[in-house]
């Protein structure tokens, strides 16, 4: 890994080559297209295919058109190339004959029809989708491991980084320094250590001692002492190229060894812990030069001209100053790398010796995690594969001998048909088996070929990758002691080529798995996505990205992938994912601070609900009532329904512009509505009160001859949504108009009796006032109909309040002591009178002073809808004036007051909502947010509306513990009537809310039933309920 091969060729380190979009040049054959089986001395260069029976028309690269005649006569490695390009149909049929030679039969059992291919595609999805279950995440061969890395570099990233990359046969050390510039820059320098003889082998304390003295020999010669500063931290990645169990981002504990490691003592061990312990017991000597113990690391040469860094804070007797910040794998290096350049990379995918791909999934679906919001790199370790039998029909007899004199048979065994440490040997046992059926090497001595080994990944690509691999060819076998005739060679080239066009082939299924999830994912039609790629197989075979990138667009047409090579293998990655970590811790200190106010305690959540039972018992108490912030208001409701209640009713829901007339059927069976909207013509509303009240009695007319119901005398429930003080259940004193209205006549008024005297003066008897309620009171009297045990009314919307069952010994307000009545507890006014300042922040000061009526309703104004979108965005107008958001850029739309709507929260905060319908969100006021920023806007909301749950629910919590102490119970079991749409429709809210409540009153079994129509069924009840006493009196 510290010297990766340049790629021949073209500037992007290819070879020329044919057109790469073109994606039915090879279909059947798994991409093995003219490069694998052709051109050669024996098989022409072949173009677009025609069949025509056994016949098949081409058109070569000149443009010249040819037929070809399929007989026993053809080259195998032509046949083979028009199995390649014919439909799928043909290649299916072809499978299900034998073919006619042992060539032949090689080439095809290592071909893969483009339908397999599918299959494999979806078995990998779903061996994937295991993998990140909970429940099924032990069972998955492709582990799909959460890194704990959440965000890519975005270029503001500067400081010095240090590196520690454990590779194949050595530890690469890397300083790299970023500027902040876009990280279009980076100055970097490292050095490179070779692994003693035998320490991949020996116990894991001198393993990771040895990596910890190269750290230190690194620093001691590449910083100078003059220019130290002692409380420096230097920050390190770590790149551990092995399969691991991450908790944390620098927590990780290694599953299994391989490539070749087997240390003792490590497996199941946190290796950061190792290694920062083996870091930590490092002194470095008085030269600078070496550890306590005198080893010095063998091999090392420098790969940078300069050696003292001037500009650096950090001495090399820093050492013990070393904080691991990171751990990851390669892959994920690999992607971080290819994240710069002013370029995002969600995918990195490694062909090297060993296989594995990482890409950003969405964080919700990482179930083995404990992050839900945003994105999160997830290493796939794909290398396992099909070890549950899924390859059993594309594993070869070669990839079998192969899997026996692996070090770990059964295990890995995708990695082991595409794998660069494994390549060669499918090639000699594949040359071993056509030997024995005297297809190659006639009368030839191949005892070589059975040393294991002997056949490299250099030897192929030697042989596959140069117009003249049979010249190769035959030089390689003679060295080797083979004698070989041409077309022996042609036929080794063929295997090599079908080896790696294969291996190809096997990455891009992988890739097209992957791209395919993600865009399934993300809700996306077309995914367009840049893949950082980096490995040997990448790196030297010249047909590898064109394979790739032909089969996965076969595969997943809807998305488009751009491969990135590697600059730098993993370690400008790892410094990157450091940088990036810190980035983000220094981000979060910030954030925090700007949230913390807002984030309640337990401490503070009881303190609140103490409050509240204050207020609520100063509120009933006649000599405490009028400076009490919680009116406690007397509804003169004083049952709730039985459900023998039986009857036709009205009712009348009044409280905007329009107004709804409804008759309610209360029956056995259960309850039928019909009801009809009426308007008020803004005349009316501004007029006289006769008018108004003339016109409601027309319409409630109106709305009975439709229903028939003119000769009836219906009670009528009337919900009355303005400020009102109820003398009883038929009367109350209109305080004031709100909302538009401002008709004359009626303020100080009995808004009952101004109802009747209309009916009078209409001389319409059809109907009898009997109760008036507010939507509070008619919610609990809904739900009350469903569930006797529903005793308390709630609602959260636009504005909040609460009701309850009181006990009459207790309200002060009403003569009285025997039964219960409903106290209509008007709490949107709870610390009005300051005793909740200590929880008013700065936000919501800003909020209330722009309101209409700074001061009052301060409890609704830290709970309901109307408040919590505009408290959001002064949080948002902070944080990008911190440069948190938006890159420091306020749109002039964030500026405005109310723009950003309550119903953002619940969009927002929707659990599994792709990131880009958040930025979509975001576009609507004028705002260019980045990934990052959609997480934090998400952040932001799930902690404004958190709190307004735990504040409700702390309100909710005196209730229901003052009913408990009121009925002398070790527990109480009782019903909430909900309605609201912040209740109903927040995605959070509800949960947040009973979670809340059942921590703050553990001894109170609450219940939560939706109100289907409070201001309207339950006006209706509230009559029925009246009715049924008053009969029963009677």
């Amino acid at each position: 890994m510290g010297s990766r091969s340049t790629r021949p060729g073209s500037q992007n380190g290819r070879s020329g080559g044919p057109d790469r979009t073109d994606p039915e040049r090879n279909l059947g054959a798994a991409q093995q297209d003219s490069g694998l089986w052709g051109p050669s001395t024996a098989s022409p260069e072949l173009g677009p295919v025609t069949r025509i029976g056994q016949s098949f028309l081409f058109q070569d690269r000149r443009g010249s058109v040819r037929i070809l005649h399929r007989d026993e006569n053809m080259d195998p490695s032509v046949s083979m190339d028009i199995d390649s390009r014919i439909p799928m149909d043909f290649v299916s049929q072809r499978r299900d004959s034998a073919p006619t030679t042992p060539i032949q039969r090689a080439l095809r059992s290592l071909s893969i029809p483009l339908e397999r291919l599918h299959i494999m595609k979806g078995h990998m999805i779903q061996d994937m989708c295991k993998g990140l279950s909970r429940q099924t995440h032990a069972q998955a061969k492709v582990r799909m491991l959460p890194t704990y890395i959440c965000s890519t570099p975005n270029g503001t990233e500067k400081g010095n980084f240090l590196v520690v990359e454990l590779c194949q046969s050595q530890v690469r050390i890397l300083l790299a320094t970023l500027y902040g510039d876009g990280n279009m820059s980076p100055h970097m320098v490292y050095k490179i250590f070779d692994l003693p003889e035998g320490i991949t082998r020996g116990e894991g304390e001198a393993l990771f001692d040895f990596i910890a003295q190269c750290v230190s020999q690194f620093l001691a010669e590449t910083f100078s002492s003059d220019t130290s500063k002692p409380e420096e931290r230097i920050p390190l990645g770590f790149v551990f190229p092995f399969t691991c169990r991450q908790t944390q981002l620098d927590k990780a504990e290694l599953l299994s060894w391989s490539k070749g490691f087997s240390c003792s003592g490590v497996v199941g061990k946190d290796v950061v812990q190792l290694l920062q312990s083996a870091i930590n017991k490092q002194e470095v000597g008085a030269n600078g030069t070496g550890s306590g113990n005198g080893t010095t690391a063998t091999g090392s040469h420098w790969l940078s001209p300069w050696r003292v860094w001037k500009s650096s804070e950090i001495t090399s007797g820093q050492l013990s100053q070393v904080d691991i910040v990171v751990v990851m794998n390669d892959t994920v290096g690999t992607m971080m790398t290819c994240s710069t350049e002013g370029r995002t990379c969600e995918i990195a995918m490694v062909a090297d010796k060993g296989s594995n791909c990482c890409f950003m999934a969405e964080a919700h679906l990482v179930e083995t995690a404990d992050e839900t919001s945003g994105r999160m790199c997830v290493n796939t370790e794909w290398g396992c594969f099909g070890d549950d039998g899924t390859l059993n029909d594309v594993f070869t007899p070669y990839d079998e001998c192969v899997d026996v004199e692996s070090s770990n048979p059964g295990e890995k065994r995708f990695e082991k048909m595409v794998g660069t440490l494994y390549l060669g040997e499918i090639v000699r046992h594949a040359l071993i088996a056509l030997t024995a059926e005297k297809a190659v090497f006639v009368g030839t001595d191949i005892a070589v070929l059975k040393e294991k080994g002997v056949f490299t990944m250099q030897h192929i690509l030697d042989i596959v990758n140069n117009e003249d691999g049979i010249d190769d060819a035959k030089r390689i076998l003679e060295l080797l002691g083979l004698q070989a005739s041409e077309r022996d060679c042609s036929r080794v080239q063929q295997i090599c080529r079908a080896v790696m066009g294969r291996a190809a082939t096997l990455h891009a299924i992988g890739l097209a798995a992957i791209l395919s999830y993600m865009c399934q994912t993300r809700n996306m039609e077309t995914l367009m996505v840049n893949v950082g790629v980096d490995g040997e197989l990448f790196g030297n075979y010249s047909r590898f990205e064109e394979i790739v990138m032909s089969v996965s667009r076969l595969l997943s047409p809807e998305c488009k992938a751009t491969l990135l090579p590697s600059r730098d293998g993993s370690g400008r990655g790892a410094a990157m994912v450091t940088a990036v970590a810190l980035r983000l811790a220094a981000q979060r200190r910030e954030v925090n601070e700007v949230l913390a106010p807002l984030r309640l305690t337990r401490a503070d959540l009881e303190k609140v609900q103490a409050l509240m039972r204050e207020e609520m018992d100063r509120g009933l108490c006649k000599e405490t009532n009028a400076t009490a912030s919680v009116r406690m208001l007397p509804t003169y409701v004083s049952h709730t329904p039985d459900g023998t209640e039986r009857g036709i009713f009205l009712a009348l829901d009044l409280g905007g512009t329009n107004f709804r007339v409804l008759v309610v059927h209360v029956k056995e069976e259960g309850i039928s509505m019909a009801s009809e909207i009426y308007i008020i013509p803004a005349a009316i509303m501004q007029g006289t009160g006769e008018a108004l009240f003339d016109h409601i009695i027309d319409c409630i007319i109106d709305f009975q001859m439709k229903q028939n119901l003119v000769t009836d005398m219906l009670p009528l429930g009337f919900t009355f949504s303005f400020p009102c003080q109820q003398l009883g259940l038929d009367k109350a004193l209109l305080l004031t108009w709100t909302k538009g209205f401002s008709a004359s006549g009626c303020v100080g008024q009995d808004v009952v009796q101004l109802l009747r005297e209309a009916a009078q003066r209409k001389q319409h008897a059809g109907m009898e006032v009997v109760a008036l309620v507010n939507d509070t009171v008619g919610t609990m009297m809904a739900c009350g109909y469903d569930d006797p045990k529903c005793e308390i009314g709630l609602i959260v919307g636009t504005g909040t309040n609460a009701c309850y069952m009181e006990e009459m010994r207790n309200v002060g307000t009403v003569e009285g002591d025997q039964g219960r009545m409903c106290i209509n507890m008007e709490w949107g006014a709870f610390g009005d009178n300051g005793c909740l300042d200590h929880l008013f922040t700065h936000f919501d000061k800003v909020v209330d002073d722009t309101t209409i009526n700074p001061g009052k309703q301060r409890f609704e104004k830290l709970i309901s809808g109307m408040y919590l979108g505009e408290i959001v965005r002064q949080i948002l107008m902070v944080m990008t004036e911190k440069q948190l958001l938006f890159q420091g850029k306020l749109s002039p739309k964030l500026q405005t007051r109310n723009i950003f709507q309550t119903k953002f929260l619940s969009t927002v905060e929707l659990n599994g909502l792709p990131l880009r319908q958040i930025q979509a969100v975001l576009s609507e006021l004028e705002l260019d947010a980045s990934f990052e920023d959609t997480v934090l806007l998400r952040e932001v909301c799930q902690t404004v509306s958190l709190r307004a749950a735990q504040l409700c629910a702390a309100g909710l919590a005196a209730v229901v513990e003052k009913m408990r102490e009121n009925r002398g119970l070790d527990e109480l079991s009782v019903t909430v009537g909900v309605d609201g749409t912040l209740y109903k429709l927040h995605p959070c809210f509800s949960n947040n809310l009973q979670k809340t409540l059942k921590d703050l009153a553990p001894k109170c079994n609450v219940s939560f039933l939706l109100s289907e129509d409070g201001s309207g069924k339950g006006a209706a009840l509230v009559a029925a309920v009246a009715s049924h006493a008053a009969n029963a009196m009677e």
